[in-house]
């Protein structure tokens, strides 16, 4: 191919979306990211940076606008790296979140297998019921530059609720009122590393407050801060993580007003979720994903069903109104002590749960000769590990339910899984996080 050239101006035309929501276009077989672009739109873009394979570009000039642009609702959007498709249709955001589980499946799963649905969101706005916000050495509070870890301040977030920026930004005036000092990640020094917010169905809502040691100055008054904000909260948290590094969440926790944890309900069951507890961040689509998930399963009130990755429980209980038994496995001990009161608390007796690592769990029931009909999966980005799918290949059920946050680990896993002798027979994608790239899908496989 002929070499592109670094700030050189070139005109294509965008075929497509990248599995990080940039547009393709490709000059002399040469593969061109280009951000904030929209399918069929010809454009002149400026070459800036040239790799081994492929280039990035910037867009200068748009020949033609989609009907499918539109002008963004948010203010933040391209210096904030949270969404990336605030400059196309909700429905263009559809189409190239299908393609990409589309793309996953025949490219990295060798399979044919077509996506049957995307569900799209009835309210693509305010739906994250855990809001995380980073904050910056200088005191600012928001969320981080794309590819950066500059935080930028945001007052207002399209996609968090209303009463966690109002809890943020309550925990920043105290900050400014005590000369509360914020961390600082170059030096290890400082205080408040995140803000964290849990809310519930009902409005309320959980505070948890990640710092740089064992106490706060003034901690009554934080609490009083949050509480003037969000009237409705029921607790507010102090958690200590010590350690340099990007994971958020220390182990230590001690709760500084009210209580510790927040109850909400999904699929018609009630949930009590501690701060570290894994759960969907979108509970409507949370709900349509577990439907899926179900109808997936194909359940008859016969089967035992072994659900890995549990969390506090939640894809576990829904399978057990349908099913003979239902065993649960998670790494998270907080999480399983959450699973086993949310399973009393629901009056589910046919509910088991296991601390403890996937591919050890799977292998231990293995060993005691359980044969689950169906196992259902819900593992982190990084996907399933050979030995947690030859464990489960093991046990040899009939049918497995992989939902999956990351198509491209989804994809890898499938080929893995056809490997085992189980192939995949029905895939949908359910938009769990609308304005951004990410999207769940989910896939059955059959022996």
């Amino acid at each position: 191919m002929e070499r592109l050239h670094q700030n050189q101006i070139y005109t294509g035309t965008v075929e497509g979306y990248s599995s990080e929501g940039l547009g393709i276009v490709r000059l002399d077989g040469a593969v061109v990211f280009v951000p904030r672009a929209v399918r069929g739109e010809t454009v002149d873009l400026k070459i800036t940076k040239v790799m081994k394979t492929a280039a990035a570009g910037e867009i200068v000039r748009i020949h033609a606008p989609s009907p499918e642009r539109m002008e963004p609702e948010c203010p933040y959007f391209g210096r904030c790296g949270g969404c990336d498709f605030q400059h196309m249709t909700y429905a263009e955001e559809l189409w190239a979140k299908r393609q990409r589980v589309q793309d996953a499946l025949e490219r990295l799963g060798g399979t044919d297998l077509r996506v049957e649905e995307i569900v799209g969101a009835k309210n693509p706005h305010h739906y994250r019921n855990k809001s995380q916000y980073p904050v910056g050495a200088d005191g600012a509070i928001g969320f981080f530059q794309a590819r950066s870890h500059r935080v930028v301040p945001i007052r207002r977030c399209l996609i968090q609720t209303e009463t966690s920026d109002q809890i943020a930004q309550a925990v920043g005036e105290w900050m400014r009122r005590y000369r509360v000092s914020a961390y600082d990640e170059t030096t290890g020094k400082g205080l408040v590393r995140h803000i964290y917010v849990r809310v519930n169905r009902r409005g309320e809502s959980l505070c948890c407050v990640v710092v740089n040691g064992g106490r706060l100055p003034r901690e009554p008054e934080l609490a009083a801060y949050v509480r003037a904000a969000a009237p409705r909260a029921v607790g507010v948290v102090l958690n200590t993580n010590t350690r340099r590094g990007n994971v958020i969440l220390g182990d230590r926790y001690r709760t500084l007003w009210g209580q510790d944890f927040l109850m909400d309900t999904l699929c018609g069951l009630t949930f009590k979720l501690s701060v570290p507890s894994f759960y969907q961040v979108n509970r409507d689509q949370a709900e349509v994903l577990y439907g899926k998930a179900l109808e997936f399963a194909g359940l008859t009130g016969t089967e035992t069903v072994l659900d890995l990755y549990c969390g506090t429980g939640t894809i576990t209980l829904c399978m057990a109104a349908r099913a003979k038994r239902v065993i649960g496995a998670e790494i998270v001990e907080p999480a399983i002590a959450d699973a086993r009161e949310n399973a009393a608390r629901n009056g589910v007796e046919n509910a088991e749960f296991f601390c403890g690592d996937a591919a050890d769990v799977a292998a231990e029931l293995e060993t005691q000769g359980l044969r689950p009909e169906v196992v259902t999966v819900d593992p982190p980005r990084k996907g399933l590990s050979p030995e947690v799918i030859a464990s489960i290949a093991a046990m040899a059920p009939d049918r497995v339910v992989y939902v999956s946050c990351d198509p491209a680990t989804l994809g890898r896993d499938v080929k893995l899984f056809a490997a085992q002798g189980y192939r995949a027979v029905q895939a949908a994608a359910v938009d769990m996080f609308p304005g951004t790239r990410h999207v769940e899908c989910v896939v059955r496989l059959e022996r």
